[in-house]
């Protein structure tokens, strides 16, 4: 095992592991800077760094791209938002430890509709056997976004037994919901959160073992721009700069 993926292997054991999600070279170094002792990446944040839409407008090349220039960029392990896989799985995981990542986030749906969890599961073999125990998989399951979400627990045994690492379950927020999932879930917890969530203090006292943020401060950084750029060509000031 490569020192990287130990380290970030050794994180989760560590608990919480909170992971700021990055979109460039120049955030990654920015979060590292802040103390992060991980990176995780946000494919919506890579997607509009590219001028195009997150959710199917992002292909492999443009992905890969990025994450290489974020692994060296930084210091600290890097774990890569891969969507759905881009197709071939095993080609997007052996291009991704070649960019020099050590983990992947690799969900469930498709074009914003929720796979079987069996063809999930097939995605999950296949990353495994391309990268081995160098790669820390985060199995997300959308089932609080789109789907079921009483399926929940049956598609992380299902991940699991497929050799997922860590589930991930965006769009659940609420403390006894969390409880409940870290309780029944054969898989440590990763979480994402924002305003209104718990904090990490909480989450911890709760057993999420994970937690990031998404395309959150991706989605900050881009409104801090779209509000200094309308005041400097509007009202000619600089407010909104000032303030930061």
């Amino acid at each position: 095992m490569n020192d990287l993926a130990r380290r970030l292997r050794e994180l989760h054991k560590q608990p919480p592991l909170v992971l700021p999600n990055a979109w460039d070279a120049g955030s990654a170094r920015a979060i590292e800077a802040a103390g992060a002792t991980a990176i995780a990446t946000t494919s919506a944040g890579v997607a509009w760094a590219a001028g195009v839409d997150d959710a199917g407008g992002l292909n492999r090349e443009s992905a890969i791209a990025a994450l290489r220039a974020i692994c060296a960029a930084v210091s600290v392990p890097v774990t890569a938002d891969i969507e759905a896989g881009y197709g071939d799985v095993a080609a997007t995981v052996t291009a991704v430890i070649e960019a020099g990542a050590v983990g992947i986030n690799l969900e469930d749906s498709t074009a914003r509709v929720l796979d079987d969890p069996l063809v999930h599961a097939e995605r999950i073999k296949a990353a495994r056997a391309a990268a081995g125990i160098d790669l820390v998989i985060n199995a997300r399951t959308d089932t609080y976004l789109f789907g079921d979400r009483t399926g929940t627990v049956e598609r992380a045994k299902i991940y699991a037994d497929a050799g997922a690492d860590v589930l991930f379950v965006p769009g659940v927020v609420d403390a006894q919901t969390i409880a409940e999932l870290v309780r029944e879930s054969p898989l440590p917890l990763n979480v994402m959160v924002g305003p209104g969530a718990p904090t990490i203090a909480e989450l911890a006292d709760l057993g999420v073992v994970r937690i990031s943020v998404g395309p959150a401060i991706t989605s900050a950084a881009y409104a801090l721009a779209t509000a200094a750029a309308k005041e400097l060509l509007t009202s000619g000031t600089y407010t909104t700069l000032a303030a930061r």
